[in-house]
């Protein structure tokens, strides 16, 4: 009497991995996962690595650990993988307060966001 297994929640071509809690706001967080959407692999790995922006490390992490999850858990070849999708959710936002003047207070706001990247594998025909 157990649970039956979960279905996949990708292709069998595909593998997927998630960042989740990552203290940036999802418009910036966008603009790096619009870099790499589309790409093969190993330029969106080059882009990352000499991209100005500071949240392009984490990124970078999330796509090796999508890439580690293609090899080892499904098997797929690491050479013939494409970054298919990359999405940016909202996650928690923390509210703190600045005082100002006259006894007031400013709201700051410091969202955190998480990132879902999935990498496929396509075979390339001979023609």
């Amino acid at each position: 009497m157990s649970k039956s297994n979960n279905p996949r929640r990708v292709a069998d071509n595909e593998a997927m991995a998630k960042l989740k809690m990552v203290r940036t706001s999802p418009q910036k967080l966008n603009l790096v996962a619009q870099m790499i959407r589309g790409a093969k692999v190993e330029k969106a790995l080059a882009d990352l690595t000499f991209s100005p922006k500071r949240i392009s490390h984490d990124v970078k992490k999330c796509l090796e650990s999508a890439i580690a999850n293609a090899e080892n858990n499904h098997g797929l070849d690491i050479d013939s993988l494409i970054v298919s999708e990359a999405y940016v959710g909202k996650n928690l936002v923390m509210k703190r307060f600045r005082a100002r003047a006259r006894g007031r207070g400013a709201q700051i706001l410091k969202p955190f966001s998480e990132l879902t990247i999935v990498v496929r594998e396509v075979v390339e025909e001979a023609a």
